[in-house]
């Protein structure tokens, strides 16, 4: 499924309700009561999802590396907050 672009109903989804649809998917899917192909639609949905919050992940990481590194690429030296 890497191929396959992200839906722009997921794409739009913030990470928080990403994760949370996600959430209740996992749920649902470990109660095991839904039939065969709504449980595989339920499992692509997921899919999608956590590729979303993967790559929103991915994003935030970026913009603190950029906050965190100087314009030579080093530590600002932020200091840890007590």
């Amino acid at each position: 499924m890497p191929d396959t672009p992200t839906p722009p109903e997921v794409a739009t989804l913030s990470f928080e309700d990403a994760l949370a649809e996600l959430d209740a998917i996992v749920r649902k899917l470990e109660g095991g009561q839904a039939k065969l192909e709504e449980a595989i639609a339920d499992y692509e949905r997921g899919a999608l999802l956590r590729r979303h919050c993967e790559a929103k992940l991915a994003e935030a990481e970026g913009k603190v590396q950029a906050i965190v590194a100087g314009p030579d690429g080093t530590a600002t030296g932020l200091r840890e907050l007590d």
